[in-house]
């Protein structure tokens, strides 16, 4: 009750937002190329950057794709395209792990959307994308895509949270009816029809909304660092993961069925590593020398350029990766064609040179 009481203003300017953008009252800007928008309605932890690496990979032979990101926490301002040595610092851990993965793409950051995509129309038409895909471009009403692709967490239903700071919620719950497709991600291995049918009724969508369910694919681990990098570690029965994500539990649970012992320390989501906390990392390491050092992909770009970290940590060190897969193939073919309905075929265009 208080926090309904006090979330109202809250409440209010939202609902008032939205109206104006629904009403014409504040303008939506389309253009000359196809965005698809890939966001959510809660603070982090959905599995947007799995997705749009998912589209990526999907669309990168199709046409020529670019990815455009906030870039959450870099320190620089404006339009800029991310390379592939980029810091976090410069770039935002996001984006620097989208480019890594793909170098062949366009990756840029830009606070304006608006002003992002303006920018990457702007370059020379070798380079110029055909499509652009919009990381966390949900809330950002000023720009319309030609598709909102939106994630929720299986584990979180949006009706039964609340707004920030009393739940997750950056957004009304009810906005998921402007979603043109939804995702439910991090879901069990095997949902019956009826389990689907109570996630649609408790998500509250419109029956032509199509619904997909994924769960967490992590793959084998990686180093960090991988000409320094000690691979005997990755055979080791205990590991020390350290993370700084939304949500890490799927991937606590995953160790489990894995290590026989498992130390964790958990930061906050996007935590910029301090001198004391890879002082500490140092000291675990030496007191625990057969353990695996282990984080996320995400933690690791921030950490990638860190000249602090000590020899002992650096040749320890390894990451999981991890992607999106649908809970059957046929589910995955059934999103795949519905995304690919809406994408300009240009054979050969996808990578650049």
């Amino acid at each position: 009750m208080i926090s309904s009481v006090v979330m109202f203003p809250y409440w209010l300017v939202l609902r008032i937002r939205h109206a104006l953008f629904d009403g014409g009252k504040l303008k939506s800007v389309t253009h000359p190329v196809p965005v698809i928008s890939v966001g959510n309605l809660t603070v982090g932890g959905t599995g947007k950057t799995p997705m749009v690496e998912y589209l990526v990979a999907l669309l990168q032979g199709r046409c020529r794709v670019a990815v455009l990101s906030r870039g959450y926490k870099r320190k620089g301002k404006g339009f800029h395209l991310v390379e592939a040595d980029d810091t976090a610092l410069t770039a935002g851990d996001e984006p620097l792990q989208i480019k890594r993965k793909f170098p062949h793409i366009l990756v840029a950051v830009d606070k304006d959307r608006n002003r992002g995509v303006r920018q990457l129309l702007a370059l020379p038409e070798d380079q110029r994308p055909d499509l652009v895909i919009l990381d966390d471009g949900f809330q950002y009403r000023r720009l319309k895509p030609q598709t909102d692709l939106v994630m929720v967490d299986y584990n979180r239903p949006i009706f039964k949270d609340n707004l920030l700071p009393f739940g997750r919620l950056r957004d009304l719950p009810e906005q998921i009816r402007r979603a043109k497709v939804v995702v439910v991600s991090k879901s069990p291995r095997y949902l019956d029809e009826w389990e689907r049918a109570k996630v649609r009724q408790q998500t509250r969508l419109r029956p032509d909304q199509p619904l997909f369910f994924t769960m967490v694919k992590y793959g084998e681990a990686l180093p960090v660092f991988r000409w320094e990098a000690d691979k005997r570690y990755i055979y080791s029965k205990e590991v020390f993961l350290f993370s700084g994500v939304a949500d890490d539990r799927p991937l606590v649970i995953h160790l489990t069925d894995r290590y026989e012992r498992i130390a964790h320390k958990r930061y906050g989501d996007h935590h910029r590593f301090t001198a004391a906390d890879l002082r500490w990392l140092d000291r675990y390491a030496r007191n625990n020398p057969r353990a695996l050092l282990l984080t996320t992909e995400k933690d690791a770009m921030r950490l990638l350029h860190d000249a602090r970290l000590s020899n002992e940590v650096r040749r320890r060190l390894f990451y999981l990766p991890i992607e999106p897969e649908f809970l059957s193939w046929e589910e995955g073919e059934a999103f795949d064609n519905l995304l690919l309905g809406d994408v300009p075929e240009k054979a050969g265009s996808g990578l650049l040179f």
